[in-house]
């Protein structure tokens, strides 16, 4: 199934899109504060390592996520008057 471009969507597409995002969002931020107290609990077990990397590597890509599509979808929400 493609996705639909935001701007074809329906007003409660958009509402399930803007809802389904926010808790995707509050999901994430708990997914990077899980890794970061792995790579915490890491450090003060034993010193660097390789393995060390890998959290710091996924929370790296959860942080930097595109921001654009949000940004996409709250001016829409805004010019359909529905937030």
């Amino acid at each position: 199934m493609t996705k639909k471009p935001l701007s074809e969507l329906t007003d409660q597409e958009l509402l399930q899109e803007a809802k389904k995002r926010k808790s995707t969002t509050i999901i994430d931020a708990a997914l990077i504060g899980f890794l970061i107290g792995v790579v915490f609990y890491s450090v003060v077990k034993s010193s660097f390592g390789l393995l060390m990397l890998i959290p710091i590597f996924l929370a790296y890509k959860l942080i930097n996520k595109p921001k654009y599509d949000n940004k996409e979808l709250e001016a829409l929400l805004k010019e359909r008057n529905l937030k």
